[in-house]
């Protein structure tokens, strides 16, 4: 690897949330019977006239600006012309002269370095069919409901260097989109699928030539993907061989890519101008009021987490990674009623650490938590409150994902509210004081390591109740005295 530089360019074709396709008024329902999502323009029937969607338009404009990029108010739909059985008009709507974006780019996050990548386009298209080959041994059958779909292919400048950096860069491109709101990111579903252009070449050597890995879909695919090719390639480079231009697919259950078909280039298409659509122009009053209306970036939320709230770099970045993740923080946040500035990292530890430790262990969401987001704006109050301790409240949260309850009356019915009289603290630490002498003597001649068996005592005696910082203040304050 040291004697070569890895070259990795992406392809993302992102599904535009949208009820109906690009061109036609067929609807967009994942799962539904196949071929049952289809117009007459789908299908390919001679005279039909495509139709754009303006809804469509709009959310190719929205991603365009989240992504930094120049809209061009003037872009131009072609006919990619290639023959596949799923493609029933011979030739794909898209646009290759002049997209709907350029220029765009994408900052990612590599451990504590931020790598920027350049986004060369973003265009519009449709996409194809869906051929299967799994139900008769001697026939492949057609379903069209995908066909006509509306897609932005997004294509980045081959600036990546790594599987890493293509991981990276693949799931901080999903979370744009999710918050955006312009496309779901479910890769599972094929709304999201990645074309991988890898290629190697000597340090500051002329770039070498790619091989296509075909619709990865899935973010740990793309990697594994990255990282055989790159061992393929590197295998026929060192034994003299050279690297055939060409379209390859991922077997992940080989760990291996194999040929699919030589790689055409752009005249192979033969695009040229769809005569049936005339140049989409945009009002620069219609990108302007798109853009006043986007919401607020996940880079800008992280930003703002870190700076206004006093979060780590480290619990932003997983508060911030998904929009509803970062909604449901937010929204609970506003019904804590305490004004103290620890509530936003309080609320961060029980987000992280115990509702998403609920959410993986039950395979749940956040929008089937067992207990409202009230409830655990309360808990967090009471904790601030010094009502209950950190400890006592985790007591609380079992019992509230148990029993539905709200923590007020968890807590009057378990006899769990935290002591804080310092008078009756101090009295229950003299008693510990005085029937350990000898521990005591032994702390106040340097054996420091008994303040924790003090503490120790002191929940024994308050049953885990006391306020744990007047406990630590008071034993302090007690065996510093001779």
């Amino acid at each position: 690897m040291q004697n070569w530089e890895v070259i990795i360019g992406l392809e993302i074709h992102a599904q535009i949330s949208s009820n109906t396709k690009l061109f036609s008024r067929a609807p967009t329902q994942f799962g539904a019977d196949p071929n049952t999502q289809v117009d007459l323009l789908d299908v390919g029937l001679p005279g039909i006239l495509p139709v754009i969607n303006s809804y469509c338009v709009d959310q190719g404009i929205k991603t365009s600006l989240g992504l930094r990029g120049q809209v061009h108010y003037l872009s131009i739909f072609d006919r990619k012309n290639y023959f596949y059985a799923d493609l029933p008009t011979g030739y794909q709507i898209s646009q290759f002269h002049k997209p709907l974006m350029t220029d765009g780019y994408l900052d990612i996050d590599l451990g504590e370095d931020k790598k920027r990548v350049r986004i060369n386009r973003l265009h519009l298209e449709q996409d194809a069919g869906k051929s299967i080959h799994d139900i008769d041994p001697y026939a492949s059958y057609i379903d069209l409901n995908r066909c006509g779909i509306a897609l932005m292919e997004i294509v980045s400048e081959p600036d990546l260097r790594s599987a890493q950096e293509a991981m990276a860069y693949v799931k901080k491109l999903r979370t744009l989109l999710r918050y955006l709101g312009t496309c779901d990111g479910n890769m599972e579903e094929g709304s999201l699928r990645v074309d991988v252009n890898i290629s190697l070449r000597r340090p500051g050597a002329p770039l070498g030539t790619r091989a296509e890995v075909k619709n990865v879909n899935s973010i740990r695919f793309v990697g594994q993907a990255i990282d055989c090719e790159v061992e393929r390639q590197i295998d026929i480079l060192e034994n003299g061989g050279k690297i055939v231009q060409e379209t390859r697919l991922f077997d992940a259950q080989k760990g291996e890519t194999r040929s699919m078909r030589s790689k055409e280039d752009a005249h192979d298409y033969r695009y040229f101008p769809d005569p049936d659509l005339p140049p989409l122009k945009l009002s620069r009053e219609r990108v302007d009021a798109i853009k006043n209306s986007l919401c607020e970036l996940p880079d800008d939320k992280l930003n703002r987490f870190i700076e206004s709230l006093g979060l780590s770099s480290y619990d932003a970045k997983i508060l911030t990674e998904e929009k509803d993740t970062s909604d449901y923080y937010e929204s609970v946040l506003k019904m804590i009623k305490s004004s103290s500035p620890a509530a936003p990292k309080i609320l961060a530890n029980w987000v992280i650490g115990e509702v998403f430790g609920l959410i993986n262990k039950e395979n749940l969401s956040l929008d089937d938590l067992p207990f409202s987001m009230k409830q655990l704006a309360e808990l967090v109050d009471f904790i601030l409150q010094d009502i209950i301790s950190g400890k006592i409240a985790k007591t609380v949260f079992v019992h509230m994902v148990k029993e539905g309850k709200s923590p007020k009356d968890l807590i009057r019915e378990m006899g769990l509210q935290q002591l804080s009289d310092p008078t009756q603290i101090e009295a229950g630490i003299d008693e510990i004081l005085k029937n350990h002498p000898e521990q005591v003597q032994s702390y106040r001649n340097g054996k420091q390591q008994l303040f924790g068996f003090f503490v120790g005592e002191s929940m024994k005696k308050f049953q885990g109740k006391a306020n744990p910082t007047l406990v630590n203040d008071i034993l302090k304050k007690k065996l510093s005295k001779e």
